[in-house]
């Protein structure tokens, strides 16, 4: 998983989307053409995790998905999340993910629980293609 998400440029992967009925996902970010302010974070192996707070300060903002290319949608997530898990040596980790990173962590949650982005967008007039979104970003 972590070869994929590196070899699309991905910042997430959860393995429903690779046909695994695992409760296990990949974050990973870095700048790039779609994420131009985007954090660095070396590739994490998440293992049944588990969102133990979720801040009731919203953020809406522009995702899209590995399943379904060519699609964006403004998604509203928590701020922050605060989140347990364990990693591949099988460790418990608990962490605090802010901005960004705890979008990737509700948006790949999210699949191992059987939603996609599209579940949460509150209105069809808040989905863009690709090209729009690719618009928008190189104008910031």
């Amino acid at each position: 998983m972590k070869f994929t998400v590196n070899k699309v440029n991905g910042v997430g992967l959860a393995a429903p989307q690779v046909f695994h009925s695992k409760r296990i996902f990949i974050i990973a970010s870095k700048p790039s053409v779609r994420y131009p302010d985007a954090p660095l974070m070396e590739p994490e192996t998440v293992i049944n995790p588990v969102i133990k707070k979720m801040s009731k300060s919203k953020v809406k903002d522009w995702e899209g998905c590995l399943s379904i290319p060519g699609i964006r949608g403004l998604v509203p997530r928590s701020e922050s999340v605060e989140v347990e898990y364990m990693d591949e040596s099988g460790e418990i980790v608990s962490k605090n993910f802010n901005g960004f990173l705890a979008r990737i962590f509700q948006h790949e949650y999210d699949h191992i629980n059987g939603l996609v982005f599209l579940d949460r967008v509150e209105s069809s007039k808040y989905l863009i293609t690709e090209k729009e979104y690719q618009r928008i970003v190189s104008t910031k």
